[in-house]
């Protein structure tokens, strides 16, 4: 297929922000791609590979903008001033291609394929002279690109696409296309793209039209999985009002998701976001070898940061590193050791476990776990139908220094990445979201060179709408007020860096952080039409809580209805 028709809907993508019309736009284009040209399904959403590989495209606004220059035949400096002026370097490099001073006699007409093939290349390339062999593949795209296919080439590159589509879009756009929208049919096909987690994959067994052919789409040991997702209990007597009597109670450990496979003797620890973590967890391959039983199986866990010395559990951020670290993993794994918490079997033995009830997969985790206490074991649980007795189990967990407690009906099956109603959490009150940075500001005096305030949003369907800025919780050093640090934020922030005008930037959203605040009230100067009082950033979830975690607006304006019954109650 020609790139330009893909640059063509993309357009069309990004002239709406409703919902329905871009399903609408994507159905009656995918209805056109043949099987051939299936990777279109990654490019849609501005990839290259599914969301679960870690290979990724890499380039930065440096090279994108040598490539523009060199493409076009503009010095640098011209590239970069329009760069600040429109803040956005595809239609910087739209509008320059347009009066390109120079076409090289290999251009030609543009496919996907070729696309494909050329980005692809650039994770592979390493060593001496990378730069300049990423700069020829690059080049040689532009060169041959139409205005419109260098907009979102460039924006494809530096992975800011500004389409507004995510992977529900796609899946309501395939329902569509392929399915006549039928919505019996759409458990079906979440369940498919639940199993797979890779939409080029669905949309070849979509293409033929049978939804009996997503059912030959299975789980793969050592294919990254979601992991599914709780909603929350307002108490004791809600969690059986919704769930039943009796349920399981397990603790919620206050720490990071870690999904586990093992196939022979490859063993791959992947995160909630289904980032690769086992070079991270040395030790952790060590448990499960010595501790499961098992050829084969998909494991939901959690790991628990301890202090080696009291055996005291410690919280997220205190092992927040474990996951970021790439060096020091010997002496990082000694000084902040983990307990790995088993809670849940997806996959046994060639056998996917996904629709076998919780009760019979709580007691399967139980048989072919060999418990080590501050290694690896079968996470804390009762099946009760006694309100006293959880009560009592709930205040062990604080006193454990842990989170709170998870309700699970015991009939319920396995859905990954979904938040589900048959699995409900309960915490302490208090008011915390989950928020994705989208800007900043430079600092100044003896912040200067850091990013010193932040701008906060949270999701509605395809957009980030913002709902404040936050400036404390963060510290210019560690201590036990402040566990996140200008500079660590900061340099997290630089390469996501999109625009900046003055002290002001946006970035591209990445970067999830847990937000501690007062209450929430209406305001006019946000987007979402929300502001939080006296936010503070407690911890940054980056590695282990992905995009689609963050609080949407719906959950945001829940929050405060229920703070204002709360205040009405007591005020």
């Amino acid at each position: 297929m020609r790139y330009e028709k893909l640059a063509e809907v993309y357009d069309k993508l990004a002239s709406t922000t409703k919902r329905l019309e871009k399903i609408s736009i994507l159905s009656g284009f995918l209805d056109d791609v043949k099987k051939e040209d299936s990777d279109i399904m990654y490019l849609l959403e501005g990839r290259i590979y599914p969301s679960y590989d870690e290979r990724n495209i890499g380039i930065s606004n440096q090279i994108a903008i040598k490539a523009i220059s060199k493409s076009t035949g503009t010095p640098s400096k011209k590239v970069i001033s329009l760069w600040k002026k429109k803040g956005d370097l595809g239609e910087v490099s739209k509008e320059l291609t347009k009066t390109k001073k120079q076409m090289t006699l290999a251009s030609h007409v543009l496919t996907t394929q070729k696309v494909v093939d050329n980005l692809r290349k650039l994770p592979e390339l390493e060593g001496k002279g990378t730069i300049e062999k990423k700069l020829s593949l690059i080049t040689e795209l532009l060169t041959s690109a139409s205005p419109i296919e260098s907009l979102y080439l460039i924006r494809t590159l530096i992975g800011d696409l500004r389409i507004g589509v995510q992977e529900s879009t796609i899946k309501y756009a395939i329902l569509r296309a392929f399915f006549n929208d039928n919505k019996e049919y759409e458990e079906d096909l979440q369940n498919a793209i639940d199993r797979s987690n890779d939409l080029r994959e669905v949309f070849e067994y979509a293409i033929g039209k049978d939804i009996k052919d997503l059912e030959k789409i299975k789980l793969e040991v050592g294919k990254p999985i979601k992991a599914m997702l709780a909603q929350k209990a307002k108490d004791i007597d809600d969690a059986f009002k919704h769930l039943g009597a009796p349920l399981g109670v397990e603790y919620k450990y206050d720490g990071f998701r870690l999904l586990i496979h093992k196939k022979g003797d490859k063993i791959t620890l992947f995160t909630r976001s289904l980032e690769n973590v086992t070079r991270q967890f040395p030790e952790v391959i060590g448990y499960i070898k010595e501790f499961i039983k098992g050829d084969s199986f998909i494991l939901d866990s959690e790991a628990v940061g301890y202090d080696r010395k009291t055996k005291k559990y410690t919280d997220f951020q205190a092992i927040s590193q474990r996951i970021r670290r790439k060096y020091d993993i010997g002496k990082l794994s000694d000084k902040l050791p983990v307990e790995v918490n088993i809670f849940d079997v997806l996959y046994y033995n060639g056998k996917s476990e996904l629709e076998t009830p919780f009760k019979e997969r709580a007691e399967l985790v139980r048989k072919i776990i060999k418990e080590h206490p501050y290694k690896l074991i079968a996470s804390k649980m009762i099946i009760t139908s006694e309100r006293k007795e959880v009560e009592s189990f709930y205040k062990k967990a604080l006193k454990d220094n842990q989170e709170g407690v998870m309700f699970k009906n015991l009939e319920s099956p396995y859905k990954p990445g979904r938040r589900v109603g048959n699995m409900l959490k309960m915490k302490p009150e208090e008011s915390e979201l989950d928020l994705v940075i989208t800007g900043g500001e430079w600092g100044t005096g003896k912040r200067s060179g850091w990013i010193s305030s932040f701008n906060l949003s949270c999701k509605s369907g395809d957009e980030y709408l913002e709902i404040g800025k936050v400036g404390t919780g963060i510290g210019e050093k560690e201590n036990e007020e402040n566990k996140v640090t200008f500079d660590e934020l900061t340099n997290l922030m630089r390469p996501l860096i999109t625009k900046e005008k003055g002290k002001e930037i946006s970035v591209r959203p990445k970067i999830v952080v847990t937000v501690h605040y007062q209450d929430i009230q209406k305001s006019p100067n946000y987007k979402s039409g929300w502001a939080l009082r006296f936010p503070r950033i407690t911890s940054i979830r980056e590695g282990d809580k992905p995009l689609s975690e963050i609080a949407t607006l719906e959950e945001v304006e829940k929050n405060f209805l229920e703070q204002r019954s709360r205040n009405y109650k007591y005020g």
